[in-house]
């Protein structure tokens, strides 16, 4: 009965693909819904592109083992880049009226570095969706037995199918409903659990001391780990492309701006329930820890210790949190691939042409990030793989660029290129310090350094075509 109510959503979600796509005339309406959103929408789709498996999955699992120290990454990590990216980014971002972060790129400095910060943000979006589609194969072990692999191939198609054909439309109206299925189903479950614990304080109560420590135990090495938690998703997600695209759909700059803090709330919130879930299980069933490393423990538990109608709701759930993250994330990069790389190599690409061109870009991002799933079933480290290029060769100049008058052509090209070789001399030295740490700290120097000794008038020819557009 359970797979039975799961192909009947999964139907569900694929015609809502068909229904949105009547509404696609222009590539804008593919990639940007036709920039009509209100910030509610805005605010509910990042939420649902970001709120995945890795919150549900994966994060519990660190949340268990290591207390609060283990979620700063992500529940923290979110909310501080939300913030930023609402309070500071969106508006500037949304007043030149581009499609993606790479059109920023090309704006401010250069075509060159359009193309290279394009493949850079294609190439970081592999690792993220493959962690989409490791965890939907997990979930359909759970549910059906079905193998890994097998499970890999039939997540990304049933993605690839309603993103191909309602873009951004079908991804919005989709996440609105899967959204209402994430919530419902995590505090169905989270009121079940506390049902048999006797509520929340006798299992806040059982956890070890130092759990709900927020800062680290003392030393310098120790506050540099912090730090560095707390800047792989709060300070390198904040040029990734699926935040924008949502800011640039809205209405207008303030509902943009609006939605980025929205999502970064319901994320910091609703994002505590699953960690709620997690460790009251990890009290109740701690035999169910073991499986997967601690990434399946509640699909086992729901699967395993519930009826029916829990089953269904939380399954659909599940479904619906990883099918909202990997439209979302498929869509990115297919739409960086068809703006970035292959509209300014296309001389006379019509609309039409584009619009095609973007769509089969999803089913190759899909083919890509499938292999990648093949060699690593971490969800949680490839979500963490997908941000790193981001913080060492594309926060820096792209922040500096944005906000700083006396950012150069040739201060970005370094950054890029010393944060990149400062990051892999680092791996491979196997440093103390983290590398993505000393990756970032050599962007930022190289840009100013080089910004100072080598300057140029970019900035003021920005700002020109800005006021002329």
């Amino acid at each position: 009965m359970l797979t039975f109510f799961i192909v009947i959503y999964l139907l569900l979600t694929l015609a809502v693909g068909f229904w949105a796509s009547r509404r696609i005339k222009l590539t804008e309406d593919f990639t940007l819904a036709g920039r009509s959103l209100p910030a509610t929408v805005v605010g509910v789709t990042i939420f649902a592109t970001w709120f995945g498996p890795e919150l549900i999955m994966g994060v519990p699992t660190y949340f268990i083992q290591e207390g609060v120290q283990g979620i700063i990454i992500d529940q923290f990590g979110n909310f501080l880049c939300l913030t930023l990216v609402g309070l500071f980014y969106a508006r500037r971002l949304y007043r030149m009226r581009i499609v993606t972060i790479n059109d920023f790129f090309r704006q401010r400095y250069t075509p060159a570095i359009e193309t290279v910060t394009s493949l850079i943000n294609v190439f970081t979006y592999f690792s993220w969706i493959a962690a989409q589609f490791v965890a939907l194969a997990l979930l359909f072990k759970t549910i059906i037995g079905l193998p890994l692999n097998w499970g890999i191939i039939l997540g990304a198609t049933i993605v690839v199918i309603y993103t191909y054909i309602g873009g951004m439309w079908a991804v919005s109206i989709t996440d609105l409903i899967q959204t209402v299925l994430i919530i419902a189903g995590l505090l169905f479950l989270l009121i079940k659990l506390l049902d048999i614990t006797g509520g929340i304080t006798p299992v806040l109560a059982a956890t070890p001391e130092g759990f709900f420590r927020l800062l680290p135990e003392p030393g310098i090495h120790n506050w540099l780990d912090y730090l560095n938690k707390w800047m792989i998703l709060g300070i390198g997600a904040i040029p990734a492309q699926e935040i924008y695209q949502r800011i640039l759909s809205a209405r207008s700059e303030k509902a943009g701006a609006h939605g980025a803090l929205i999502s970064g709330g319901m994320l910091f919130v609703i994002g505590a329930i699953p960690l709620l879930i997690a460790l009251s299980i990890s009290q109740v069933y701690p035999a169910l820890l073991q499986d997967s490393g601690g990434q399946n423990m509640i699909p086992n538990m729901v699967s395993r210790y519930t009826e029916m109608p829990v089953q269904i709701l939380f399954f659909g759930a599940l479904i619906s949190a990883i099918l909202s993250t990997s439209s979302g994330a498929m869509l990115a990069p297919a739409t960086v691939i068809g703006e970035n790389l292959i509209k300014p190599r296309v001389p006379g690409i019509t609309d039409k042409q584009l619009l095609l061109f973007t769509r089969l870009c999803v089913i190759f991002v899909a083919v890509i990030a499938c292999t990648m799933a093949y060699f690593n079933s971490s969800i949680h480290g490839l979500v963490v793989d997908s941000v790193t290029l981001y913080l060492v060769c594309l926060v820096v100049p792209f922040s500096l660029g944005l906000f700083w008058r006396k950012a150069s052509i040739a201060g970005a090209w370094a950054a890029m290129i010393v944060g990149l070789l400062v990051y892999a001399l680092c791996v491979a030295l196997e440093t103390r310090i983290d590398a993505a740490m000393q990756g970032l700290l050599a962007s930022l120097l190289a840009m100013v350094a080089v910004s100072w000794l080598r300057p140029d008038t970019s900035f003021a020819a920005f700002q020109k075509n800005q006021t002329a557009a």
